[in-house]
């Protein structure tokens, strides 16, 4: 890895460390808790591959997006089956 994608690599975490910390803040959720819950996301997905210029979105707007998405997979899990 040369010294410029290093670079680049420690940008790129300490913007995910500063989401994390601000969806936990916002959203009242333990730290932890708000780790998982952004590796575990497409918003991470997207951030992390650098896919749409997600990594240059603020922290809030990315907060936000994940905070959605949270809430759009939790309705999915809670809706019935219609069968």
């Amino acid at each position: 890895m040369t010294a410029s994608e290093e670079a680049r690599q420690v940008i790129l975490d300490r913007k995910i460390a500063s989401v994390i910390k601000t969806y936990a803040q916002r959203y009242n959720v333990p730290l932890a808790e708000a780790a998982d819950t952004f590796y575990c996301s497409v918003t991470a997905e997207l951030v992390g591959e650098r896919i749409a210029d997600m990594h240059c979105r603020s922290d809030g707007y990315l907060a936000e997006e994940l905070w959605l998405e949270v809430q759009k997979r939790d309705n999915k899990r809670q809706q019935p089956d219609k069968q």
